[in-house]
């Protein structure tokens, strides 16, 4: 969302273009460099363009139109998390305890970086309310099996794994990269970090600031 002062820019800019940062300052009754970074921010937006000698003129793109554009170029491995892992031989205790150390609400179960599984907290639940030993109780027979896992590609769009996580009602997917197995021939699920509702949160939030990693 763009701030009073920067709709006020754009409006001058659509109005009067081409105009200099010296008639937009004067018509504000503010300085040259006090409009630096808005100007800035609006043409990260696409919003406005510049020239040399002839100043800022209107790009004709609606704000909503660019955003919705970024949004669709943004890949998943560019805002990807470490994933939290533990092994195929762990316990549910050693699950509980890598959710709460590294404070996330998913863990992965992987074989070297081979995606083998994942657990929930809800998974964990279940199974403390079961009266297991989760100290004795292997991860596997809590686990959701890779088969039923969805994921992502690292070369997706973050727009489509969104969409996944409101699709399948999670919190949090695994990003990986897709090969096959030179012996079985079977697809493998390499792991390479993870993408949550908080990631896509950063990245509305970084597109409407016009920010981007």
């Amino acid at each position: 969302m763009l701030s009073e002062r920067q709709e006020r820019i754009l409006e001058i800019v659509r109005t009067s273009s081409p105009i200099t940062g010296q008639h937009i300052a004067a018509q504000l009754h503010v300085t040259r460099a006090a409009l630096r970074s808005d100007l800035a921010i609006l043409m990260m937006l696409g919003l406005i363009g510049a020239r040399p000698k002839l100043g800022y003129f209107f790009t004709g793109h609606k704000e909503e139109d660019l955003l919705s554009r970024t949004l669709m170029e943004i890949k998943v491995n560019t805002y990807l998390s470490q994933p939290v892992i533990v092994g195929e031989k762990a316990t549910a205790y050693d699950a509980v305890i890598a959710i709460f150390t590294e404070d996330v609400g998913t863990v992965f179960v992987a074989s070297d970086d081979v995606l083998v599984g994942l657990v929930s907290r809800k998974d964990l639940l279940k199974a403390a309310m079961g009266n297991n030993d989760l100290r004795s109780l292997p991860v596997r027979m809590v686990m959701t099996p890779v088969s039923k896992i969805i994921y992502a590609e690292s070369g997706e769009t973050a727009i489509v794994a969104a969409q996944r996580l409101l699709d399948y009602e999670v919190d949090c997917i695994p990003v990986v990269r897709v090969a096959e197995d030179e012996k079985t021939k079977k697809k493998e699920l390499h792991i390479l970090g993870r993408i949550s509702k908080t990631n896509i949160t950063r990245i509305f939030a970084d597109c409407a600031m016009g920010r981007r990693e």
